[in-house]
C-alpha cells in the first residue's frame, strides 16, 4: 500500500535543472519524453518520489517484493529493517543502477523506470553510498567544483573566445562551493586533499558535493556509520536543516537513536516487503518489529 505524505513548503528549485537537456524537439521515445516532462515541471512542483508495487528478483531470490513507498519534500523518511530486507536494493532501483522487474518509480508523477543513472542524477536525485566515494587526489574545493553542472568552461570554444565570461562564472562557482563547504563545516579544509580527510569528513564532503550538483532528493545510506560522535552530531544537524529547507531526504540507518532523532516517518522492510509505515515512535514501539529487528 502506498501512503502519501504531506508535501513540504514550497521551495526554491534548482534553476539549472531546466538546462539539463534541450527538450524543444518532439521526442518519439517515451523514455526521453518523460524525462523532458519532468524537466519542464521541475520549477513549480516539489520533489516527490514514489514507488508503486516495485519488484526486483535476483534469480530465485526476491530482493524487493511489490514494495510501495512515498517520499515527500521537507521530510526525513527513515528506511529500516534487518540486513537483506531490500533497503539498499530500493536505492539501487531509484538511482538507475538496477531496473525493476515490475512496478513503477515516479518522480513528480512521471515514471523514471529505465532512465540511466546519470540522467536520474541530473533530475536531482543524489546518493550517499555506504563506502564514501570522493576524488582522493583532488582538493576538497575541487571535489565540489566538479559537481557543478553546465559550466561555461566545459565548452572549449567558449573558453577560448569568452575568457572573461568564463573566469567570472568560475569565480561565482567557487563562491557557491565555499558556501556548501561552510554548511558542512569544511571551509577550513578547502585546499586539503580529500584523501587527507577523516572518514566522517569525507562523508560531509560527499553531502556537500551532492548539494553542489543540485540534488533536491538525497538518498543517504547509513550516513552515521563509522564516524565519531561529534561529526555524527553535525551531520544529523545538517540533515535536519536540509529537510527544513525543503529537501527530500531518505535515510537507511541501523542506529535506532538516529532514526528517532531525525525521521518524520519510517518505513520498516523485511524480506523485500514493506511491513509497516508510521511515526518513528510507533514503528520502533511495535512489539513484532522489535522482536524481528531488534531481537527483544
Amino acid at each position: 500500500m502506498s501512503i502519501n505524505l504531506n508535501r513540504g513548503d514550497t521551495i526554491a528549485h534548482n534553476k539549472n535543472l531546466l538546462k539539463e537537456i534541450q527538450c524543444i524537439f518532439k521526442p518519439n521515445n517515451t523514455m526521453i519524453k518523460n524525462y523532458c516532462d519532468i524537466i519542464s515541471e521541475s520549477s513549480n512542483i516539489s520533489p516527490r518520489l514514489e514507488l508503486k508495487e516495485i519488484t526486483k528478483k535476483f534469480g530465485g531470490i526476491v530482493a524487493v517484493d511489490r514494495a510501495s513507498l512515498t517520499f515527500s519534500a521537507g521530510k526525513v523518511t527513515g528506511l529500516i529493517g534487518p540486513n537483506g530486507a531490500g533497503k539498499t536494493t530500493v536505492f539501487n532501483l531509484i538511482t538507475g543502477f538496477l531496473k525493476p522487474d515490475a512496478g513503477t518509480i515516479y518522480l513528480r508523477d512521471h515514471p523514471i523506470n529505465g532512465l540511466p543513472a546519470w540522467r536520474i542524477a541530473q533530475l536531482g536525485i543524489g546518493r550517499l553510498f555506504q563506502d564514501v566515494r570522493v576524488f582522493n587526489k583532488l582538493t576538497v574545493l575541487e571535489n565540489l567544483l566538479l559537481a557543478k553542472k553546465d559550466q561555461l568552461g566545459e565548452n572549449p570554444l567558449v573558453s577560448l573566445w569568452q575568457r572573461k565570461k568564463v573566469l567570472k562564472a568560475e569565480k561565482k562557482n567557487i563562491e557557491e562551493a565555499r558556501r556548501w563547504l561552510k554548511l558542512v563545516g569544511l571551509e577550513e579544509k578547502e585546499n586539503s586533499l580529500a584523501e587527507n580527510l577523516s572518514y566522517g569528513q569525507q562523508k560531509l564532503l560527499s553531502i556537500a558535493r551532492l548539494l553542489a550538483g543540485g540534488s533536491e532528493i538525497l538518498l543517504l545510506d547509513e550516513p552515521t556509520a563509522g564516524i565519531n560522535p561529534q561529526i555524527a552530531k553535525s551531520l544529523l544537524a545538517i540533515i535536519k536543516q536540509l529537510s527544513q529547507e525543503g529537501k527530500t531526504v531518505v535515510v537507511i540507518e541501523h542506529n535506532m537513536s538516529v532514526i528517532l532523532e531525525i525521521s518524520d516517518w519510517v518505513f520498516f522492510m523485511n524480506e523485500g516487503k514493506v511491513i509497516s509505515f508510521g511515526l518513528p515512535e510507533e514503528i520502533l514501539g511495535d512489539p513484532e518489529i522489535r522482536k524481528t529487528y531488534i531481537g527483544i
